[in-house]
């Protein structure tokens, strides 16, 4: 595919290297020289100076022969109107615009962006996406990543294999005789920073993150198998009173009218006008990195502490005071992959990458194949993937051990007619079924293979 990425940010250059890495053909534009010249030092793709929103620009970008642009410049209005150039002028076929400003994504509104109006095939807000990452999170104390796959059907959990964890040492084949009538998989490993798929005779070390694909009904269970019963939070302080923290605020308000939620913000302004927007929370003006501030807080009986300021090093720094101070449990906002290993040492328990979550969005769209869902997990070093099978796939009506696929695929539940099954080597795939599955990002291409949609499908 031949793609054109505005942006060469954070999100923007992510995009750009995942798209790259798996053979894509990709240019890049950003108004920023510096950030042009590190794309073209570090990435594989064709980057260039210049507004997104340009026709000069997207047309010396490729525009006239590319199947898609993914705008996700810092400015709304930068990329609206460059998928609205891309459309009218160029004829791109999809449109992806990543918007923050929360008017325009209101529904009363909401004909905004129709194809007769702006035509923007999907709109990606990283505030709301990250907002619904942590309200999962919120629903599954104790597991420090999860996402919702086949109509919230199925999900996949990411767990921490601790001293206690009552499998330690046990043999994933073990798993299915000790509790038989548990459709949990196991379909990744995380070991001393390094992911794979294991092998059914590999078994749990303490220290490992394992991710785990199974019904959403199961969920409890299998935490409590694992070691975490914890108990779900109904007393949170949210750090941060800013777009995340305020939809986390009104969506706690709507989803759990018996929670406790009290929000520090630092902008006394801002803290006022949350606050006439908020009917139950509790709005404290000051820094959540105040010692009497987190007191003021109550941090000391909290179930968590939310970190979502704007600066990454405050949020850790707040959640791991939290934690001295006796907060439950911590989840903080980190923009960057470098702090990833002070986590643990810090006492925190769990973290949420902006990027990372955009990323995973983002990529959803681009996917070949009938691809209805991914997630992507270690910083991009594997996915977990929801996939349709449809009438051309070439995986359909065969038993899936007689599929060629590498070890760097694991299956790990299929929805069919709204039960959820735990595929084995005898399993045959069926015409609709969802398919949720885990794989390396070097065997992603494979995957969209086995799924890919024939041209005699339209």
């Amino acid at each position: 595919m031949r793609i054109i990425v505005c942006g060469a940010g954070q999100v923007g250059s992510g995009i750009a290297e995942r798209l790259s890495a798996e053979g894509n053909d990709v240019s890049i534009i950003d108004a920023s020289e510096a950030l042009v010249d590190r794309a073209n030092e570090v990435l594989e793709v064709r980057a260039l100076q210049g507004n997104a929103a340009h026709p000069d620009v997207l047309e010396r970008a490729g525009a006239m022969e590319s199947d898609m642009v993914i705008a996700v410049t810092l400015h709304d209005e930068v990329n609206m109107v460059a998928c609205q150039v891309a459309h009218t002028l160029f004829s791109v076929p999809t449109r992806i615009a990543r918007v923050r400003a929360q008017s325009y994504l209101d529904k009363k509104y909401g004909k905004l962006f129709s194809r007769e109006s702006m035509p923007i095939d999907h709109i990606i807000s990283p505030e709301i996406e990250v907002g619904n990452t942590v309200l999962r999170r919120l629903e599954l104390p104790g597991a420090f990543d999860s996402a919702s796959f086949a109509d919230h059907e199925v999900v996949a959990v990411g767990l921490t294999c601790g001293p206690d964890c009552p499998v330690l040492n046990t043999p994933l084949h073990q798993l299915s005789e000790l509790f038989p009538d548990l459709p949990a998989v196991v379909v990744a490993v995380v070991r001393k920073g390094k992911l794979f798929v294991p092998h059914k005779t590999d078994p749990l070390e303490e220290g490992d993150d394992v991710y785990l694909v199974l019904p959403t009904t199961q969920v409890a269970r299998t935490l409590q198998i694992f070691g975490h019963e914890e108990r779900q939070a109904r007393r949170i302080v949210i750090a941060g009173g800013g777009n995340i923290g305020l939809y986390l605020a009104r969506s706690l308000e709507k989803l759990q009218p018996n929670a406790r939620v009290k929000v520090i913000e630092s902008s006394r302004e801002r803290a006022v006008r949350i606050a006439e927007q908020l009917d139950r929370v509790v709005v404290l003006h000051g820094s959540a990195l105040n010692e009497d501030m987190l007191r003021e807080a109550d941090i000391g009986s909290a179930d968590t502490i939310v970190a979502v300021t704007n600066d990454e090093q405050a949020n850790l720094l707040t959640a791991a005071l939290s934690k001295q101070l006796g907060c439950a449990s911590s989840l903080a906002l980190i923009n960057s992959a470098n702090y990833s290993g002070m986590i643990r040492s810090l006492g925190i328990d769990a973290q949420i990458n902006p990027r990372s979550v955009t990323v995973s969005r983002v990529l959803q769209h681009v996917r070949r194949g009938r691809i209805r869902g991914v997630h992507s997990i270690h910083n991009g070093a594997g996915e977990i993937i929801e996939a349709e099978v449809l009438e051309t796939a070439p995986i359909l009506e065969k038993p899936l051990r007689e599929v060629r696929l590498t070890e760097g695929v694991r299956f790990g539940a299929i929805l069919r007619r709204g039960k959820v099954i735990q595929p084995t080597g005898s399993t045959e795939l069926e015409v609709k079924d969802r398919v949720v599955l885990f794989a390396l990002a070097d065997y992603i291409r494979e995957v969209e293979q086995i799924f890919r949609v024939s041209p005699d499908y339209f």
